[in-house]
Order: structure tokens, then sequence, then C-alpha cells
């Protein structure tokens, strides 16, 4: 850091002087902000039967074709086939009111029916008339995903048709369709009817100024508000909702609707395309003239639209986070593969308990923040520049649950929030991980100093949730209580401190003692916390991320049960979520389907990272990347939500549940921790024997810092303030 001194003088010279080094200090910082970079295009990728496409506005999502956990059910195809709207008011397809009595009340909206309504929407289906002849939506030769678009392209009979989909800032769904050929396009869709809907209330109507269909959504599905609930019918999700289509050519005079029996509006209308570009749309909204609207502006301007989209997208990649680089080009896609879905997720709602900006965690399930989830993906928002933004929502979000008495709470005083929430439901599935948001509040208290947004997360949360008895994961109970010790005394509740500092034992002695009682426990040696039944699962490790984990216990886990190949928890790569030792007792299906799973290699590595086995676990980490969030033969970063014991992709396909994964990145390899109340940069080098050289640039203090690594060496420019290793 260069620091600027000068001698008081009077006049103009002074006020000169001042802003010479003011700015001076500014280019010197300024120049070690990473040089653009154009991360849409560099994260493209062909996913044609690998995967569904997937994009993301604010509450607009869009999932083109189909597929059940990998497996390909549906093919996209031209048009737009499942654009849908979650604003969390519902976590499923109903929005029925919970008949629970008290705190245990899930409000209106929770459902163990229907996440994954989209499946069942059919919105824009595309067929292509060619000389008379019809293709039935044709499936693409090629399908590139991006962060902010999709590319289809497709041949047939010579023809060679390409469109552009994407979501605009509006929230509303285009595609941008260009064909080498005059050929004309044939769309249908109908109103939203589920697998689990009764019936449809569903109107439509043609609006031929405007050029759009208008669909007033309605009808009543099966729903089951409540945890072992019997099962219910009422209102579907859309209930009330408008959906728009709109294109820019005409097809008013094509239109053709019918009503089934059920009630559900079918449509077809059909428009031509050539070189010169059609554009179909889609829109949803409470509102019917803003969904009308929107459909509407993003026809109008549709490459004003999508530019915009590029760009915010690309700011958010090149200045929102930490700049990563390394010799391996494989890790440095996966490091902002990842960081683009973690960003995609956001969402702003404004209403009810859905009143801050937070990430989520899988399309292909129920959208929503998860309370277990949010464990590391708070932590993730720490490293973000906007943190207002980015970061403090993540916890925030949960507070509503506190603040309004939706808990369980059991006879020993324990509270616990449930695991998913949206604008007036919660999921009724109780847990205990949220003192591991605790941790991850103080972080962004030490990455902003911003006391205000502590105050806000201690008083009516933590504070309450806390009270009467705190909450322990992986043994973070020490190191929780401290930090709720010092909320207190920073936010001006000094009267709480002296019930924290009583609040549990928390005497060397006694710490030590609980370790000590936990170690080879059940007849496993080596081993911490191992249960009675003998299903041993990574989470013996995680307890090595807690201060006060013995680093002998830690150094003789790792070598005994994290190396070994035979008997522990080193499969094809690491690391299996259950050692290989219990595997041949423990196989049921779930078993198998998670054989390997993010969160729990986040909570492993993180913890012989944090016991300083950084050797093993750089290695260990890098092991795990290559095999677990890169494809090899389709040489693409990918996110699954597990792996099964025998290496086949599981569950969801975009899924944020591995957003742990860039903490190992840059509290791990990186090593890094700062705090700007403290003032202090920290740097302890995580580089992996394999690589030479591993550069950091992170934004600290509305600069950016740049750590450049060597085997040598640690070099730090642009830092606010002075660092340590």
């Amino acid at each position: 850091m260069i620091i600027l001194k000068y001698q008081p003088r009077k006049g103009w010279s002074v006020l000169l002087l001042f802003v010479l080094c003011c700015l001076l200090n500014s280019f010197l910082f300024a120049s070690e902000k990473p040089p653009f970079t154009d991360y849409c295009q560099r994260l493209g990728q062909e996913i044609q039967g690998r995967k569904h496409g997937f994009l993301a506005g604010n509450t607009t999502y869009y999932v083109g074709g189909f597929h059940a956990s990998w497996k390909l059910i549906e093919d996209e195809t031209i048009g737009l086939t499942h654009p849908f709207h979650h604003d969390l008011r519902s976590r499923g397809v109903g929005l029925l009111e919970s008949e629970l009595p008290g705190t245990e009340h899930t409000g209106t909206g929770n459902d163990y029916h229907g996440w994954e309504f989209y499946k069942d929407t059919r919105v824009l289906y595309g067929n292509v008339i060619i000389d008379g002849k019809t293709y039935k939506n044709p499936k693409p030769k090629s399908m590139r995903w991006r962060p902010d678009k999709m590319i289809c392209e497709y041949e047939l009979d010579g023809v060679t048709i390409r469109e552009e989909k994407f979501i605009a800032a509006n929230d509303a769904a285009a595609s941008i369709i260009t064909a080498s050929k005059s050929v004309k396009l044939e769309f249908s869709g109908h109103s939203f009817y589920h697998r689990n809907s009764v019936s449809s209330s569903a109107s439509i109507r043609i609006d031929a100024q405007k050029n759009a269909l208008i669909i007033s959504e309605g009808g009543a599905v099966k729903s089951r508000p409540d945890p072992d609930g019997n099962e219910r019918i009422g209102p579907c999700v859309y209930t009330g909702m408008t959906t728009a289509l709109s294109a820019s050519r005409t097809f008013a005079q094509s239109v053709t609707t019918r009503q089934d029996k059920r009630g559900v509006q079918h449509y077809t209308f059909s428009v031509p395309c050539d070189s010169k570009g059609t554009v179909v749309s889609w829109s949803m909204h409470d509102d019917p003239k803003v969904a009308l609207g929107s459909a509407r502006e993003i026809i109008q301007d549709h490459a004003k639209c999508l530019s915009a989209k590029t760009a915010e997208i690309n700011r958010q990649l090149n200045e929102e986070i930490p700049w990563f680089r390394c010799p391996d080009k494989k890790f440095v896609d996966i490091y902002y593969y990842l960081w683009s879905l973690y960003l995609m997720y956001y969402i702003d709602v404004g209403k009810g308990w859905e009143m801050e900006n937070h990430t989520q965690t899988a399309v292909n399930n129920f959208l929503g923040i998860h309370r277990y989830d949010a464990a590391f993906q708070i932590k993730v928002g720490a490293w973000t520049t906007d943190k207002p933004k980015y970061a403090f929502g993540n916890v925030l979000t949960w507070k509503h649950l506190t603040k309004n008495n939706q808990y369980r709470e059991l006879p020993n005083g324990l509270r616990m929030i449930s695991d998913n929430k949206g604008i007036s439901w919660h999921s009724g599935a109780y847990g205990a991980e949220t003192s591991e948001h605790v941790l991850g509040a103080w972080q962004i208290y030490e990455h902003t100093g911003n006391v205000g947004f502590l105050k806000k997360c201690y008083e009516d949360h933590f504070e309450k949730l806390y009270r009467k008895r705190l909450s322990s994961f992986a043994m973070n109970e020490f190191e929780v209580v401290e930090t709720l010790e010092k909320m207190a005394r920073l936010t001006g509740n000094e009267s709480d401190v002296k019930h924290w500092q009583t609040a549990i034992r928390r005497d060397p002695e006694h710490i030590k003692l609980m370790f000590r009682q936990r170690w080879e426990v059940n007849g496993v040696s080596n081993y911490f916390a191992a249960p009675k039944n003998g299903k041993l699962h990574t989470n013996g490790f995680w307890a090595m991320r807690s201060p006060y984990f013995p680093n002998e216990y830690a150094k003789a886990m790792v070598n005994v049960w994290a190396l070994d190949r035979e008997k522990g928890f080193y499969g094809e790569f690491f690391p299996l979520a259950m050692a290989k030792q219990s595997m041949k007792v423990f196989k049921t299906d779930v078993d198998h389907s998670f054989g390997y799973t993010p969160d729990t290699a986040y909570f492993t590595l993180d913890g012989m990272f944090r016991q300083g086995l950084v050797d093993e676990a750089a290695e260990l980490t890098l092991n795990h990347l290559a095999n677990y969030n890169y494809h090899k033969n389709w040489k693409i970063p990918v996110a699954p939500e597990a792996y099964k014991r025998n290496r086949t992709l599981f569950g969801d396909q975009y899924s944020n549940f591995n957003a742990g994964k860039i903490l190992l990145y840059l509290e791990g390899l990186g090593g890094l921790k700062y705090s700007l109340p403290a003032r202090e940069l920290t740097i302890r080098s995580g580089l992996p024997k394999s690589w030479e050289w591993m550069e950091i640039r992170i934004p600290i203090a509305d600069q950016w810092a740049k750590i450049r690594y060597t085997h040598d060496k640690v070099e730090v420019k642009g830092s606010p303030f002075p660092f340590q290793k």
C-alpha cells in the first residue's frame, strides 16, 4: 500500500496537494481492478441432449425442454416451452392455508405437491412449415447455454433457423427467431393446468390492436399444505394472474382457440419468419396491464433488452465478485460458472416475508433459499462488492419467521425455524442449522463494518431465537455464543452480554472435554462423533471447522479416513458422502442416489483448511472440483445436486447447493480473511503443488486488492490496510 503524506500549508496549495494525493492513490488502487472479460461468452456451453435449458430473471424463470434428474424426457423446441412466474407466493402449485395451530401454522402457500410445476406448462411450442411440409416441434441440432441467453440452431430441409431466448429486466421472456429462407412458424399452447389440477377457470381473449393473446389464469388443484396433513383442494398458484403472449408479426387473423372439458384454454397461431427475424414473447403478472406492457416492450425493444441483459450479467461477474485466475482454465471456468448460478438465483419480491433480495438453491426442485444451504450461501455473499444488495438479505430474510413467532419450540427451550419460506408460508420442516447463520452474519459485518446490519440480525432474530437455548451445528456452539456476545456489545445490548457469557460453559477444560468425549466413540478409531449404528457420513469431519477442534484429531482423521480408498471417504474422487466401510451395509435407494454431494464436500474440505492441513486440503479440493463440477466428456462445468454411487448424475442440474465451492477457492486455496473494523487482511496460501501460481483480486472498501501467489512468496497490491501471513 502506498501512503502519501504532506505537511499542512495554507491556501490553495494545500487543497491542490491533497487532491493530487487522492488522485494518485485512486489511480494506483484502481489499477488493480481486473480488466473486463466477457464472461457470458466465456461460459457458453453446448447443452443439447445433455441437460435442460435454464434462464433467470427476477421472478421469471425459463426451463427449456425437460430432463428428469438428467434423463432426457423432452427436447427443447422453437418458441418458449416453459417460461414460468415464481415469486414464492407458493412452495408448489397450491395456495391453501395451513390448518395447524400455534407457531407451527405454515401460513398460506406451503405445498408438498407440484414443486416442479413448470413441467406441466405448455406456452409456445413451435412447428415449422416449409413449402407446405410441417416439422412438428423440431429439436435443436445445437443449444448453447449462457447466463444471459440460450442460442438454439435448427437445420430443416436446407433451412437454417436460429433463435436467441432470454429474460429481460422487465421479467418478460422472448425468443428472437431468424430463418435463412422464408418459413411459417406455428405456435400452440394452453392455459396453466397441472397434473394435480382438478379444474380450470381460465379465460382467453385476443387483443388485435396490441397483437396479443391475454389469458386470465385460474383453477383448483390438489394441495397438501401441512406436513403429514391431508390432501385438500384449493386455488392454484396462478389464480388471478394474467399471461400475455405477443409477437413482432401480426397473428390475430390466424388465431384459433378452444376450451376443453376441464376448462383449459388452448390456442394456436402462426407468423411468417425470414432473415429479418420474428420475435415471440411471454409475460405474467397480477396486473393485466403490466403483463401486456412487458410482453410488448420486449418485442419492440428486443435488441436493446437483450444487450442490457448481457451487459448486466457481465457487470456482475466483472465487478460484484472476486476475480480468480490460475494456470488450469477449467478451474477458472468452474469458479465463474458457480458464481453465475449463485447470482442468477437472486430474487427480490418485496412482499410479506420476502422483503430482502436473496439467492436461492434450485430451479428443478422448489425455489427459495433454504435454511441449511444458507449456512454457506450467506458467507459467499460476504465476498460480493455490493453487500447491502447481495449479502444482507441472505441473513435477514429469515428474521421474518423469528420475529413473527413462526418456529417450533422444544421442551428444552430450543427454537428452530423452517427449512424454506416464501411470501406468506414456511415449510414446516424444522432444524437447528440457523446457528451457522450467526457466523455468516458476523463475516458480513467484518467485511463491511456495518453495525446497523448487525443490529437488525441480532434484535428480534438471533437474540430471540437463542435466548432460551443455543443450537449446535457441527460443534459450532462455542464460536456462536462468543459471536452473540460480541454482537450484543456492538449493537448496544450490553445487558445481554452476561446472558451469553453464561449461556453455556466455555472454560477451556470443558471445551476440551466436549471434543474428547466424542473422539473414537462407539468403537470407531481415529474418527469424531461416530454414531452407534456405524453409518459414517462426512459430518464427522465438519467439526474441524471449529477453532477448538484438536488439531491432532484432525491430522489422524484425515490420514486414516479422508485419504483411505478402501474403507474411507475417498471414492472415485473425494469425498464420498458415506464411508466405503458403511456403504457395504447401508444400501437404500437414497443412500445410492446421494453418493457424492456438494454440501458435504464443502464442509469437509473447509474443515481441513481451517486445521492447517493445507497441502492435503488443496489437492483434495482440486480432485473434487475436477470430478464433481467438470464433465470430462462434455468439457464443460456442471453443478449437479448429487452423483450416485456409480458416478451417474442425479437431481437438479443447475444447483446452487454447490455455492460452498466458491468459498473453497477464496477461503481455502486463497486463505483469505479480512476485517474492515480491525483493518486487517490475513492470507494463508493454499496454492496447490500442481499450480505454479494463482491470482485473486478482491473488492475491499471500494477498491481492489490484488494477491499473487507463487510457491516462494505472496505479493499484495492495492490493499487498503496492511496484511499479515
